[in-house]
């Protein structure tokens, strides 16, 4: 008989599971085993849960940008300007830790294949730049080539803190471009 109850918190356990092995390995080359036994259940109960590998990371895609999302919504309390509200956010520490960066980096080479992923993908792209767009109007010539370019520059920060351990100011600088590119409007 099911422990009723257990589904939401076991779910959340392989997500979380799947963050941290994924940071670990820095790579999608683990097995669902794996991923089980750091949650502390069987493989059977996770392909259960999800189904398989993808749709486990997938899941784990979903709750990183989710933590986004939270991390927006704080950072618009705190900071009045939009476009650096989300920029400091992109690279708030619980976005930031190497198994999310090291889950980015699996998720973009996934995208390539994997059609679901690609979706998830194109709309966390979409909703950034809209957002970056919104708030940059009337503040630079070009809001939504200067969306695409700070998007680019947030992305580029996060491959480099995968080559580059401990390279932490990459936010700092995308923040003084902002300025700069604000400043010459």
């Amino acid at each position: 008989m099911p422990k009723i109850g257990m589904e939401p918190i076991r779910r959340a356990a392989l997500v979380k599971a799947t963050i941290v092995e994924v940071g670990a390995a820095g790579t999608l080359n683990i097995t669902v085993s794996r991923i089980a036994k750091r949650a502390g259940m069987s493989t059977a109960l996770a392909h259960h849960y999800f189904g398989g590998k993808d749709q486990i990371f997938l899941a784990a895609m979903r709750e990183i940008l989710r933590q986004y999302h939270e991390e927006v919504l704080i950072a618009l309390r705190r900071i009045p300007d939009r476009a650096e509200a989300i920029v400091t956010a992109s690279f708030a520490p619980s976005c930031f830790d190497s198994g999310t960066v090291s889950a980015w980096m699996s998720f973009y080479a996934q995208a390539q294949t994997n059609p679901a992923a690609l979706r998830l993908l194109r709309l966390y792209q979409r909703r950034l730049r809209s957002n970056l767009t919104h708030a940059l109007r009337g503040q630079v010539a070009d809001p939504k080539g200067a969306a695409d370019l700070i998007a680019s520059l947030i992305d580029g920060v996060y491959i480099r803190r995968v080559f580059a351990a401990g390279d932490t100011d990459g936010g700092s600088k995308v923040l003084e471009f902002l300025r700069t590119l604000k400043g010459a409007a």
